[in-house]
């Protein structure tokens, strides 16, 4: 891709730093709906692009009491900083490491919890300027619990495996380092003894066993959410609210990565890869909007489901010929199956009028249609 300077070798969330890529910044509302994109550098990094996308739509759209939602992993320190000063009147919500919550065990331990939801908890501290809201969320806490339950579990079997078959050190290792990446933060929970170089693999030299303690004291924290924002005046369940909207950020890029298909990129020229891009968010623009439409008349439905549904409707042209050597050429779109009408009714949505008859010269559309038969193209 010499032909394209934004195409680089940067941080590849496919683990795929073999191949170049286009970085994609894009800004949504809470409701998912896209308001600007910008496709940049292939090795551009978030902390980096921040800055200059908070004056951009403030040029583009105005000033106005916007509250930036982030990841921790956006957000530097200085930005926040800035975003903080007065005259900025910038407001923020950002996740934060959970490591932050034992820096501020102390204060939490003694303040009561606030229910903001059925399922949800919150504790409030302010502090040099900032609002730190920990929120406890029972649901997700069995999730996360769940989660890792389920690899520790493949882990542990895996593991036992190893012990069974007892191969050799160096093959040894390249199984235990394939488990830790399959693992992940799991892998963390378990204590392995593994033999020394040279020494024979053994039932003895070789074992391993759960870290009780760690894990009981992932599972106390899981569900745990620590947030900051500059909004010190805010309603914590709003806080809240705000944040899981990260999810619908997320969805878009899941979205354009698999039901939209934006990879692999195949162009050679900038230009033409910047019109792949925007061919991929004018394509998301109509899913969300079918999202939302679902969410009102059909909350069960998923845009894949419909759109599956709505491919059996296909636009035809029936080729009818005249006595004069003309042809009658009737464009018409084929009529729902019944459960495809159904479902039409309840998203409120109509089919367009079939388009009016026209007239063709003798010429046919292909050299292989039979001159004396009607055709259907």
């Amino acid at each position: 891709m010499e032909q394209n300077p934004k195409a680089r070798r940067g941080y590849s969330r496919d683990q795929r730093s073999d191949c170049v890529q286009l970085v994609i910044a894009l800004v949504v509302t809470p409701d998912g709906f896209p308001l600007a994109y910008e496709v940049l550098n292939g090795n551009t990094s978030d902390r980096t692009t921040l800055r200059g996308f908070l004056k951009k739509i403030e040029e583009r759209y105005g000033k106005a009491r916007r509250v930036w939602v982030m990841d921790r992993g956006i957000p530097s320190e200085a930005i926040l900083k800035e975003m903080r000063e007065p005259e900025q009147q910038t407001f923020y919500l950002v996740g934060t490491p959970r490591g932050k919550i034992s820096q501020h065990e102390k204060q939490w331990l003694d303040l009561p919890w606030q229910k903001v939801r059925d399922s949800v908890e919150v504790k409030l501290y302010q502090h040099e300027g900032e609002l730190y809201v920990l929120a406890k969320s029972e649901g997700r806490q069995k999730k996360e619990i769940a989660m890792r339950r389920k690899r520790l579990a493949r882990l542990l079997r895996k593991l036992r495996a190893m012990r069974k078959s007892l191969p050799q050190r160096d093959q040894l290792l390249l199984r235990i380092g394939a488990a830790k990446k399959e693992a992940g933060r799991a892998f963390g929970l378990v204590k392995i003894q593994i033999p020394k170089a040279g020494a024979k693999v053994t039932r003895k030299s070789f074992s391993f066993q759960v870290d009780k303690k760690k894990l009981k004291s992932a599972e106390q924290r899981d569900g745990h959410y620590l947030l900051r924002s500059n909004l010190t005046s805010e309603d914590p369940a709003v806080l809240w609210t705000r944040y899981v909207q990260l999810t619908q950020i997320e969805s878009v890029f899941r979205s354009l990565k698999s039901e939209l298909g934006i990879r692999p990129i195949y162009h050679q020229l900038e230009h033409r890869a910047d019109a792949h891009i925007l061919i991929a968010f004018l394509a998301y623009c109509l899913q969300v909007t079918l999202k939302n439409r679902l969410m009102r008349y059909a909350p069960g439905l998923t845009p894949t489901a419909v759109l599956e549904k709505l491919s059996t409707i296909q636009m035809v042209e029936v080729w009818i010929p005249m006595l004069d050597g003309r042809w009658l050429m009737l464009p018409r779109h084929t009529q729902p199956e019944k459960d495809v009408q159904a479902m039409l009714e309840h998203l409120h949505l109509t089919l367009p009028s079939q388009p009016p008859p026209r007239i063709k010269a003798t010429t046919l559309p292909s050299p292989s249609t039979p001159a004396a038969q009607p055709s259907l193209w």
